[in-house]
């Protein structure tokens, strides 16, 4: 019985001469993989819908915890700005396989929305960089690293915050401070945002340069510091953003 599931293709590896297996990102049944048949062949009707970045409606034969297959796709956002720019492909793969290690750990469908609607807003023009730290700060929780930006990670105290630590993880009041860099205010409280806005109501981005590169710098330490995650296609994104 074939059953119909929305999602996204996150990676492709060929099988056989012909056929693909393809791990989808899905919304009813988080990250499943797809045997797609005679996929790589030219004359094949599912070949240019079996690619990284695919969303779609997949109609598969689904089976739990072995591959499913595919049956069809119907495609619903094609995604052609971003697959136009080298620099937002990167910026999509490597959210992808931040996504894809997430997801594994924890199947709540938040990640999946979010991640969609991230990839969406940088379809749409948003800023690439500043889409992809609001989806990390989101994604922190998920993998039990979760910034505190509420109180003092020392002593619990809302009051009198000086700064923010990436080696503590949280903000830092006057009276637990300890020579910590200082981190202004203003970025604490953009933080806060990214931490608590709904990417799909995001319609504009107005946030100064310096502070967007800033914030994306303490992100990299912090992921670097807590996650234990090491992603080539962050690797590769940095390299594309220094051309």
């Amino acid at each position: 019985m074939i059953e119909e599931v929305e999602g996204i293709i996150l990676s492709v590896t060929p099988y056989g001469e012909t056929s693909k297996i393809i791990n989808v990102y899905t919304k009813e049944h988080g990250i499943i993989g797809i045997i797609c048949k005679g996929a790589m062949s030219v004359k094949s009707r599912l070949r240019s819908f079996t690619q990284k970045l695919t969303y779609g409606n997949f109609n598969i034969y689904y089976k739990k915890d072995r591959l499913s297959t595919l049956a069809s796709v119907e495609e619903i956002n094609p995604l052609k700005n971003i697959k136009s720019d080298i620099l937002l492909i990167s910026y999509a793969s490597y959210l992808s396989d931040l996504v894809m290690q997430v997801a594994r750990q924890n199947n709540n469908k938040k990640i999946y929305f979010d991640f969609i609607n991230s990839l969406l807003k940088i379809e749409e023009g948003l800023n690439p960089l500043v889409i992809t730290n609001i989806l990390e700060v989101k994604l922190l929780d998920y993998l039990g690293v979760g910034l505190n930006l509420t109180s003092c990670i020392m002593c619990g105290s809302k009051n009198r915050i000086v700064t923010l630590s990436s080696e503590k993880g949280g903000l830092i009041c006057e009276n637990c401070y300890q020579n910590e860099r200082i981190v202004p205010v203003n970025i604490i409280k953009i933080l806060n945002m990214y931490y608590l806005v709904d990417i799909k109501s995001i319609s504009k981005l107005n946030i100064k340069e310096d502070i967007i590169k800033e914030i994306n710098h303490f992100l990299e330490v912090y992921y670097d510091d807590y996650t234990g995650l090491y992603l080539k296609s962050k690797d590769f994104l940095k390299s594309i953003q220094k051309l």
